[in-house]
């Protein structure tokens, strides 16, 4: 499993750790990763993703799932993302419809 978020794509950064005598050794930057369920409205339906707590705030500050999945970039998305966002984007088209 990549330590990568699902719905924003931050991933693993790397850098340096500097001691006082600037003794530089490698180091890894994670994600702060949760394991979460997030419930679809057009959907009726829950889903578990692994995202940033970076991410699940916005989502949230988004107004939920679908409206954070219709204003993303597909790019950022993993591809789970992409085909629940694409299903989203279908029920919500039938309702209109």
């Amino acid at each position: 499993m990549s330590r990568a978020c699902e719905l924003t794509g931050k991933a693993v950064l790397y850098g340096n750790n500097v001691s006082h005598a600037n003794n530089k050794s490698r180091r890894r930057y994670l994600p702060n990763l949760c394991n979460v369920t997030l419930m679809s409205d057009a959907m009726g339906q829950s889903y578990r993703l692994r995202v940033t707590a970076h991410a699940l705030r916005t989502v949230e500050h988004r107004g939920g799932l679908d409206a954070f999945l219709a204003k993303a970039s597909d790019n950022e998305l993993s591809q789970r993302a992409r085909l629940l966002k694409r299903q989203v984007a279908k029920k919500l088209a039938e309702a209109a419809a």
